[in-house]
């Protein structure tokens, strides 16, 4: 994203958002004022030990969840000022989602699957939907696997059909949370592999992995220890109006 001065604006924007959760009498905090920019064309991979809160902070820049305090601003939109309504449109046409598990709708074909976020946002006309929705599965190399269920595909091939739906509305922003989680090592590379050509091609990526391999073949990696970032590897600066990545060492 690029503001009327020629600059790059962060595409994320995570601002001293602290998150609790209520437990019995009491409550827990898994984010404890986290602030964090993320920029365009960034693959970001953010990784810690269970339960520091990584899926929190990716439940905040989705809008899944919403912070106990401070600010979230993704595409420009300030996440939890919107209605659920503004933010499933929102979410549909600025963010592709990826979990661990898929989430594909188990009576619906792949390619069904990848037209749902086409048919809620109704950016391209329903006539095109199927094609892009092909075109996807090719990229992804799932099109002669378009019409089987779920059920009928491998996990591998479901998680590429989820990459597929993803992409759905060409939104800027990919987010994952552990996606590769789920499947063995090889089929993990490959859908690696999808990520680094996305990247290439312009969109941004988050992804939160267990994985430090993979994440260190991100740009970035963001670690998260007691609910706070405990390093980060590369940090943005703005030398002479222009966004300069400075590597921590």
């Amino acid at each position: 994203m690029w503001n009327g001065n020629g600059q790059s604006t962060p595409i994320v924007q995570v601002k001293d958002v602290t998150k609790h959760f209520p437990v019995g009498d009491g409550e827990v905090t898994v984010l404890k004022g986290i602030s964090l920019d993320i920029m365009p064309g960034e693959f970001v991979a953010i990784v810690g030990p269970s339960g520091n809160g990584k899926s929190t902070l990716l439940n905040m820049i989705t809008g899944i969840d919403h912070p106990s305090d401070g600010q979230v601003i993704v595409t420009g939109q300030s996440v939890h000022t919107m209605t659920e309504n503004e933010l499933a449109v929102w979410r549909g046409e600025h963010l592709g989602i990826i979990f661990q598990f898929f989430q594909l709708l188990p009576a619906l074909s792949l390619v069904k699957n990848v037209m749902l976020p086409m048919d809620l946002v109704k950016k391209l006309p329903r006539r095109e939907r199927q094609a892009r929705a092909m075109a996807l599965l090719d990229t992804v190399g799932l099109a002669d696997q378009a019409h089987k269920l779920p059920s009928q595909v491998s996990g591998g091939q479901q998680q590429r059909a989820a990459i597929a739906r993803a992409l759905a509305n060409d939104p800027p922003l990919l987010v994952a949370d552990e996606p590769t989680g789920n499947l063995d090592s090889t089929t993990a590379e490959d859908v690696f592999q999808l990520f680094l050509k996305l990247v290439a091609a312009g969109k941004t990526m988050v992804m939160v992995t267990h994985s430090r391999t993979l994440a260190a073949r991100g740009s970035r990696v963001v670690e998260i220890r007691d609910g706070l970032i405990s390093s980060d590897s590369g940090q943005w600066s703005v030398v002479s109006g222009q966004p300069v990545l400075t590597t921590d060492h």
